[in-house]
């Protein structure tokens, strides 16, 4: 494809210099999208599966995503998953071009992204939803939940306000007024325990908790260290505001939301056999939503 968009840009190039040509000259936007259009429809004639490069947490996301794979293939194209273990990187790289898309985030954590990082990325579809949960560490109970103990909660911006939701809503603290998703610890008006609460990098919280007395983890995190939402001592209730706030979502770049293998991954991905599958390996840790 490279060589079919180099040969275009010189016929242009070469046009611009003759009489005439340069009123009908077409954009350069316009050849790569028609160049990319035209490497698609070829490897479609050749028989060549069309490679879709999708950047994914291991779990649960690169999993469902492999569960989409079968669907793909029929349909011609090949699924590359790329696995991360942050949440930085993945966007970076749609924003870059490296990946196609990614498939690890929920909307408010991207919105945020973009905006702290002048990234254009959007999302295409809701796929599931993972209750956070209040697993416990060396407190095993609520009830002995100790004056000072430790909680440590996600320290990235949108996860915090909704850890700091959680505990509030069974009454460990309570927040100011309406500060609703934006909230961090400085917003915690109450907090009769003392709890001190703990702010750390998402994917430690797991491997903390024998430090701390109980942390509030994300789903995905929850489910690689091999925690099960039943064992939580509190979680988010998955049929209430969160499921839609927090959602998981397929993000792309703005500029290809109407691509074809955009549209070929979000059809994959809101089958009955990808929702059978949520539903059959995750019991309740993971729900589908679409």
């Amino acid at each position: 494809m490279k060589k079919l968009i180099s040969f275009l840009l010189a016929a242009v190039l070469f046009c611009g210099t003759l009489s005439g040509c340069s009123a009908s000259a077409p954009l350069i936007s316009d050849i790569q999208t028609n160049a990319q259009s035209s490497a698609e429809d070829s490897q479609k004639e050749d028989g060549e599966p069309i490679v879709i490069r999708v950047g994914a947490s291991i779990t649960p996301h690169s999993e469902i995503l492999k569960a989409a794979d079968e669907l793909l293939r029929e349909k011609g194209y090949q699924l590359d998953i790329v696995e991360f273990d942050d949440y930085i990187l993945p966007n970076l790289n749609v924003e870059s071009g490296d990946l196609d898309a990614n498939f690890f985030q929920h909307r408010p954590y991207l919105e945020n992204f973009n905006e702290e990082n002048g990234t254009h990325l959007v999302s295409v579809v809701v796929v599931h939803y993972e209750p956070f949960g209040l697993y416990p560490g060396k407190t095993t109970s609520l009830d002995n939940l100790a004056d000072g103990a430790q909680i440590a909660i996600p320290n990235d911006g949108t996860n915090e306000a909704r850890a700091l939701l959680l505990l509030e809503s069974f009454g460990l603290i309570t927040l100011k007024e309406d500060i609703g998703m934006t909230a961090t610890i400085l917003d915690i008006e109450e907090n009769p325990k003392n709890l001190q609460i703990t702010e750390m990098a998402a994917a430690q919280l797991a491997r903390s908790l024998q430090d701390v007395d109980m942390a509030v983890i994300n789903g995905n995190y929850a489910l690689a260290a091999g925690l099960k939402i039943a064992d939580a001592l509190a979680s988010e209730d998955a049929s209430g505001e969160a499921a839609q706030t927090y959602a998981n979502i397929v993000a792309v770049r703005k500029a290809d939301v109407d691509s074809a293998k955009t549209k070929a991954l979000v059809a994959a991905l809101t089958t009955q056999k990808v929702k059978d599958y949520i539903n059959n390996t995750y019991n309740g840790a993971v729900v589908p939503i679409f």
